[in-house]
């Protein structure tokens, strides 16, 4: 009886120091869970505002709203008394064991949110990366498919395209051509030059402004260099280098100005006959 009435007498006691832990705990935990929610619409919200991959944007934001979870279990289970210090250790083991094991794919994942996030490339852009060049027809989370002129599909990990040098063809509205015509050295220099001048001037691809540039570059071992460098609307870039590299060889032809071609001389030195 006398350990019953001790045990009475020690109630509101203990409902004032666990009740009080309690309530808090139970404060923390809906609060924490409220701030999850708004995490994870705040990272949804902004993640829209850039245009980011819906696939990215779900992932990004459920893994935040996780992060801030596991902080709310831990600072309530803190709260009532349990030790979280182990469960910490357990927990951050985990997620070293995971990292390790999926680091490849971990490395994908991050260049993939990256891409998105600083748009070195978008779908549509011609690009050359990781020793392959395409247009971009997808940005994944762990890879990019790009689509050659030939009509191939390379999906390339996203690691391998971000971690190299990104070339981007479809960035400006204009692109230059950049050609090298070389011609005889008997050739008219002066004519040379208003040959590929008026071939410019005529071309319907050719833009005004920026001005072309055609200039005598280099005298070589077997021919006088012309740099002809014509600026034309990106989307008219193949069909404006084919069209000109075709004038300039008929109008050269059509002036009698020689475009050399490696040839070799071959002399033969005949030997006095033996006595």
């Amino acid at each position: 009886m006398e350990n019953v009435e001790v045990l009475f007498k020690q109630v509101p006691d203990l409902i004032m120091t666990y009740g009080l832990k309690i309530l808090f705990a139970i404060i923390i935990f809906f609060v924490g869970k409220y701030l999850s929610g708004v995490a994870q619409k705040l990272v949804r919200k902004l993640l829209n505002i850039r245009k980011v991959d819906p696939t990215v944007v779900s992932f990004v934001s459920n893994l935040a709203w996780a992060i801030v979870f596991v902080f709310t279990v831990i600072a309530t289970l803190g709260q009532i008394g349990v030790q979280t210090a182990s469960l910490v250790a357990i927990i951050g083991a985990a997620g070293l064991a995971v990292g390790l094991a999926l680091q490849g794919s971990l490395s994908n994942f991050a260049s993939g949110v990256l891409m998105v996030l600083f748009r070195p490339c978008r779908v549509g852009d011609y690009i050359e990366a990781a020793g392959i060049a395409g247009t971009v027809d997808e940005i994944t989370i762990f890879s990019t498919k790009l689509r050659t002129p030939d009509n191939k599909v390379i999906v390339a990990p996203n690691s391998s395209i971000m971690n190299g040098t990104i070339t981007n063809y479809s960035t400006s509205e204009n692109r230059r051509i950049d050609l090298v015509i070389g011609v005889s050295y008997s050739a008219d220099i002066m004519l040379t030059k208003k040959v590929l001048t008026e071939i410019l001037d005529n071309n319907q691809f050719v833009l005004k402004d920026p001005a072309y540039t055609v200039g005598l570059s280099e005298l070589s071992t077997s021919s006088i260099n012309f740099v002809v460098r014509p600026w034309v609307k990106n989307a008219n870039y193949w069909a404006a280098r084919f069209e000109i590299l075709e004038q300039i060889k008929n109008a050269l032809d059509a002036a009698n100005i020689e475009i050399p071609f490696p040839q070799m001389d071959i002399h033969v030195k005949q030997l006095p006959e033996s006595k």
